[in-house]
């Protein structure tokens, strides 16, 4: 666990405000701790699973009985090489390994080794959106370190126990800088970086299970004025709490300001059960753990070679898939990055648009209709009941004009709801779209007979008077006229 260092004035010159609240301007960095998918420890070879009985996965070195020595997991530094890499960030050739000191029950060594002056991981950024507006956030580090085991309160006997199968465990913490402006800002970001550990597989992302856990450190200030005094809001494990607190944190704040009390730099605990941040203790600096160099790890060295072999096992980096999406199927850079929210819902959109040849129309079903529907009912994409080729299907039909943009959609409820077959669904619906222009030149005339004043309006230079008479059609046809020959034999009728 690093600080984020409050000395950040150079940089923040000349950086966008975001919107004020009361006047005040909000200033977010983050702390992330993502646990690496080792199936060992960061220095034992004890499991790292998730839920066995307590106890039960620490072993001599986790629990740090004597004549012990830590030895380094080769696969969590090459973890740490992948999110670099993925960041753009800088892979340290040396870095070392600091004891970071403190006294609590679940700490069986009486320090955790961590990194300190030289991380592995240094620079990079992020890069999301927020809306439809771009942002990106500076990172400071990323580096390995081990966790400690877990305090257990058993409030109803008053007695607490100490289960140590946590400690050991391979932690990379992600620090930024204080880029942030927002709650809302600072929860897009956190998704971004989720995904992109989650998609190179370093971390599983389970927030319940704590691999994905995050600090918000906040502070307000006016614009202008020196950053304020920071509170550090521990262990968010849920996107909608992170928000939430991180709202209420600013409140308080800016409260405590506006009723002359200064702010006290802490270490908070959001209760969503009250919708509030409560005091736990007050915020140590880096002074306060005694950090000093592990004598029993030798410096951590990364060969350029090393770090080339990793680039050449990973996958296409979202970024880089989110580029070939604009360069090969013509996307905007906001479509793009819309469909590289996760492994799956990139290969659900490729699969569409190979399967009906129409990749903007492909992205426009899945980042609207589609994506409204998985919302709606909390389904990921692996779970969508409308296959890639299925949806494919649907979208050739669109762009051949055998169905037009409504009759379309009424195919996809039944396809949602159990169908298989785009064309049988089309037929049995009747959905078919009228393209036989003798048949539509007939109920165009016929229209255009019945409705005077409307063809009047239009020759009048009344536009409006146009969408009436398409109408007309619509209905006559029984929504089976093609809407674009509809309007070219109208204009020409009417000219």
């Amino acid at each position: 666990m690093s600080e984020t260092v409050n000395t950040f004035e150079a940089q923040q010159q000349g950086r966008p405000t975001g919107p004020l609240v009361h006047g005040y301007e909000v200033i977010i960095g983050f702390e992330t701790h993502a646990q690496l998918s080792t199936a060992s420890k960061i220095f034992s070879r004890a499991s790292t699973a998730f839920g066995a009985e307590p106890n039960t996965q620490a072993c001599a070195v986790d629990l740090a009985l004597p004549g012990t020595l830590p030895v380094m997991n080769k696969g969590a530094v090459e973890r740490a090489i992948q999110f670099g890499l993925a960041i753009g960030a800088h892979i340290a050739p040396r870095s070392i390994f600091a004891r970071k000191n403190y006294f609590y029950p679940d700490l069986p060594k009486g320090y955790q080794i961590s990194q300190f002056e030289i991380p592995v991981v240094q620079g990079g950024a992020v890069d999301f959106f927020l809306g439809d507006e771009k942002k990106s956030v500076r990172l400071v580090r990323a580096h390995l370190e081990e966790d400690a085991g877990k305090s257990l309160h058993e409030d109803f006997i008053g007695q607490s126990g100490i289960d140590l199968n946590r400690a050991g465990t391979p932690l990379l913490e992600i620090v930024t800088e204080p880029d942030m402006r927002s709650s809302a800002e600072a929860v897009a970001y956190a998704k971004e970086l989720h995904k992109i550990v989650t998609w190179i597989g370093i971390c599983d992302g389970n927030m319940q299970e704590g691999s994905f856990r995050c600090d918000a450190n906040v502070s307000v200030r006016k614009p202008g004025s020196p950053l304020g005094t920071r509170r550090e809001i521990k262990n968010l494990n849920s996107f909608k709490f992170m928000q939430q607190a991180i709202d209420y944190e600013v409140r308080w704040q800016i409260e405590q300001i506006e009723d002359g009390h200064a702010i006290q730099q802490a270490t908070v605990l959001f209760n969503p059960d009250t919708g509030e941040t409560r005091a736990m203790r007050t915020k140590e600096d880096a002074a306060d753990y005694r950090y000093f160099p592990d004598p029993d790890l030798p410096p951590l060295c990364i060969s350029e070679q090393w770090v080339q072999e990793v680039r050449g096992k990973m996958a296409e980096l979202p970024r880089n898939m989110a580029a070939r999406f604009q360069a090969s199927y013509g996307l905007s850079e906001y479509d793009a990055t819309q469909l590289t929210q996760s492994l799956a819902l990139a290969g659900y959109f490729e699969a569409a648009a190979k399967a009906s040849g129409q990749a903007k129309l492909a992205s426009n079903w899945i980042t609207g209709e589609l994506a409204r529907r998985l919302n709606a009912q909390d389904l990921s994409i692996e779970q969508s009941p409308v296959s890639a080729q299925t949806l494919g299907q649907l979208i050739t039909r669109i762009s051949d004009s055998t169905i037009s943009n409504s009759a379309a959609k009424q195919v996809f409820d039944a396809l949602w709801d159990g169908a298989t077959e785009v064309d049988a669904v089309i037929e049995s619906k009747g959905l078919k779209q009228m393209n036989d222009t003798g048949a539509l030149e007939a109920i165009v005339l016929q229209v255009i007979d019945k409705n005077a004043k409307n063809v009047a309006e239009f020759k009048a230079g009344n536009d409006k008077a146009l969408n009436a008479l398409v109408g007309q059609i619509m209905k006559a046809s029984q929504g089976k006229a093609n809407p674009q020959q509809v309007n070219e034999l109208l204009r020409s009728k009417l000219a």
